[in-house]
């Protein structure tokens, strides 16, 4: 008898100790910005349109591109609208954080730095650091190393890894940073900088636009940067779903005609010249 009540005892302890950890765990889960997006009905899903094939606006004035393909294919699987969110890269995580909307989507390199304030998914995609120059450097410059000496210009985008990899590995170059990436590699065809650093996907449309004749693309990326969806911290429900998202379309084909249809074809660049 004193035995099975010791044991009924020590049972009774572990499910009174549990019941604070389970209370916890459900108040975790909903506050999760998964039940948000479900009883609001909508994905809203901060990006910057200009991100060339990942968001941009086409002929018709529509955000298009990889990361909006994808978006669509989130709020579908979900059961919701999807609502795009256009904001400005410099506050695009602040605005995430303020709740302006629930997700950046938007070619976002997942960096140390930015980890601290948000969370990532899974990468969607690796890309890296290219360069395009000038013509008159054909033969001349061939890596980023040549690049290393003040009488170069370089150029890229304000707050981007390009502008990051620039100021870590090209130290020496006398460095111009612009508001957007159009206007930074313009500068190089214009004649006003000597190279234009920026990741591989944009260079490649930028050059089949606009540079035949008068860029040079050094295609090798040399930094590895993998994108992600960023969240806000503290919401593990929301993360899985995302990570488990992302395996079934890797797995079924939905992600690789996204993929197919922005990044390797070039039949949308006309929509958006």
């Amino acid at each position: 008898m004193k035995r099975f009540t010791l044991i009924f005892a020590v049972a009774l302890t572990a499910c009174l100790v549990a019941l604070p950890a389970i209370a916890a765990d459900t108040s975790l889960a909903e506050k999760s910005t998964v039940q948000s997006i479900l009883k609001s009905g909508k994905l809203r899903v901060g990006l910057e349109p200009g991100y060339m094939p990942f968001e941009m606006q086409n002929k018709e004035s529509k955000v298009v591109g990889f990361d909006v393909d994808m978006a669509k294919l989130m709020a579908k699987e979900m059961g919701v609208e999807l609502e795009l969110v256009p904001t400005a890269w410099d506050g695009i995580i602040g605005s995430l954080l303020t709740d302006k909307f629930d997700i950046i989507m938007s070619g976002m390199t997942v960096t140390q730095q930015r980890n601290l304030k948000v969370n990532f998914a899974d990468p969607y995609i690796i890309v890296g650091q290219t360069i395009l120059i000038n013509k008159k450097h054909e033969g001349k410059i061939t890596s980023y190393k040549d690049l290393n000496d003040k009488k170069y210009t370089v150029t890229s985008k304000l707050g981007t890894t390009g502008e990051q990899a620039v100021k870590k590995m090209i130290p020496r170059a006398n460095y111009k940073s612009f508001e957007t990436e159009p206007e930074a590699a313009l500068e190089v065809i214009n004649g006003k900088a000597d190279s234009f650093v920026y990741d591989l996907p944009y260079c490649v449309v930028f050059y089949a636009q606009k540079g035949a004749g008068k860029l040079v693309f050094l295609d090798k990326p040399f930094t590895f940067e993998p994108l992600g969806w960023a969240i806000k911290q503290g919401d593990p429900d929301f993360l899985n779903w995302l990570n488990n998202f992302l395996s079934q379309v890797k797995g079924d084909g939905r992600y690789d005609q996204i993929y197919n249809k922005w990044i390797t074809g070039t039949d949308w660049i006309q929509d958006v010249q």
